[in-house]
């Protein structure tokens, strides 16, 4: 980890830390000791078991890409990949070092840098997939809820669909119409040439290149073999299902009674999706208005829904990201071979 992700590692502690402290400031601190004392602690374990669970389903995602017929990925290794995921996603904006930290992590560990980048590639088309799913379904359940009550949210909801559903959409352009994909993507880097004599088009679009025929590569792999794509789908929809149920244990574990399970899951899909939108590390700010203004709806007493915003994002953002720092100094261990 360089001194300048350490540097914006302790920034972003520094800056949730002034959010909390902002958010506590109209609330009475009596209440607030009165609300910790009153937690039901096994609720907010199941809450953090959740969210740690979320995170191996992942890792078993990460085994079964890597999987070959003579080498495998060892079970320690596997976790360490997407802890170290947490950790980069959460200091760089839009979440953009995430995928590059990955990359680094399995080549530790002994895997192809070829097959490791198409792998990192089909997992984040898998996984956008499944995000988009979830958001089809929280749209038609709960949409009506925020449209109704929060109209700005409910347009950054669109936004954030949207934004999704054309990475999708790009992602299967390269799967099924590949030759047009790579005609498209040169005539989009032909004008940019022309208003520029340096070469840095050209090299950005040689990587472009590169990146969409190791996809495709991948892709021909994948559906060659339909019980892995299926596998790992399912996988990858059951690891959001528990990092989407987070915030009904919380609501638990602070009391609160008579809570909808389906509809508080939908509320965190929307705002999950809205936090991509931000380009603030984590999604900072933006992240703990749109919980606070949402589940204002279901928790009415003011200390109890800021602490309930102060949990949700220690166990979604901060827990991974200190296991990250850990995983990080954890020595890898090479691939395994396969006894035969």
């Amino acid at each position: 980890m360089t001194k300048k992700n350490k540097l914006v590692f302790l920034l972003m502690l520094v800056l949730g830390i002034a959010i909390f402290l902002f958010s506590v400031r109209n609330v009475s601190f009596s209440a607030l000791v009165v609300d910790i004392q009153h937690l039901h602690w096994g609720w907010l374990i199941v809450a953090f078991c959740s969210m740690f669970f979320s995170f191996f389903l992942e890792a078993i995602v990460v085994k079964a890409l890597l999987h070959k017929e003579t080498m495998t990925l060892r079970w320690r290794d596997a976790l360490r990949i997407p802890l170290i995921e947490q950790l980069f996603n959460g200091i760089t904006p839009f979440s953009s070092g995430g995928q590059p930290a990955q990359l680094f992590a399995m080549l530790q560990s002994g895997a192809d840098a070829g097959r490791a980048t198409s792998v990192l590639l089909m997992k984040f088309v898998v996984y956008q997939s499944m995000i988009v799913v979830n958001f089809i379904f929280a749209l038609l359940t709960g949409f009506h809820f925020v449209a109704d009550k929060m109209q700005v949210l409910s347009l950054l909801f669109v936004l954030g669909f949207v934004v999704h559903l054309c990475v999708i959409m790009a992602l299967l352009m390269i799967m099924y119409w590949y030759s047009f994909t790579k005609r498209l993507v040169k005539a989009f880097f032909k004008p940019l040439r022309w208003l520029s004599k340096s070469n840095r088009y050209e090299k950005l679009e040689e990587k472009v290149d590169v990146k969409i025929d190791n996809f495709y590569e991948e892709s021909l792999r994948l559906k060659r073999d339909g019980w892995l794509l299926f596998k790992i789908s399912c996988l990858t929809l059951v690891q959001l299902f528990f990092y989407y149920i987070i915030p009904y244990f919380i609501l638990l574990g602070l009391g609160v009674s008579g809570v909808n399970f389906w509809m508080i899951t939908t509320m965190h899909i929307l705002i999950v999706m809205v936090i991509s939108l931000f380009p603030i590390p984590g999604g900072s700010g933006g992240a703990e208005y749109s919980f606070s203004t949402i589940f204002s709806s279901f928790i009415t007493n003011s200390s109890k829904l800021i602490l309930a915003m102060i949990l949700w994002r220690i166990i979604t953002y901060y827990f991974g990201m200190f296991l990250g720092m850990i995983a990080l100094v954890i020595p890898p261990q090479k691939m395994k071979k396969i006894d035969k």
